[in-house]
């Protein structure tokens, strides 16, 4: 598991970790039931507080990203399915928003907009 924490980022610490560890948990890098460092471990290897970690891992826990079992370690939650879809569909909510504005400032008509999703999301 790789996480790169930035000094220039406008984003606390913290919340690099929880996005990047969820990312990963996303994009399926890191596996349900795949056992995390420790937060002393995760800690010592970015170089950054105890505390900051825990805080990481009190945010993925709560979001069900991951769970921790007394005496045996924190995991990837195997019930997070739910939660990942969720949170996929707010980064697509954003992002049509985004391109939803754009094309409102371009003079992009609503039909458009809906025929270019329609291009764009036809398999072949």
């Amino acid at each position: 598991m790789e996480i790169f924490l930035s000094s220039n980022s406008d984003k606390p610490i913290y919340e690099q970790i929880v996005s990047q560890i969820k990312q990963q948990i996303m994009s399926g890098e890191l596996k349900a039931g795949e056992a995390m460092p420790s937060m002393r471990k995760l800690a010592k290897d970015l170089h950054v507080s105890v505390i900051t970690t825990q805080r990481a891992y009190d945010d993925l826990s709560r979001d069900g990203f991951i769970v921790t079992i007394p005496a045996k370690g924190t995991f990837v939650s195997s019930q997070n399915q739910d939660f990942i879809r969720e949170e996929n569909r707010r980064k697509v909510e954003s992002l049509l928003t985004q391109a939803a504005e754009l094309a409102k400032e371009n003079g992009i008509s609503k039909e458009e907009l809906k025929r270019l999703l329609d291009v764009i999301t036809t398999e072949e």
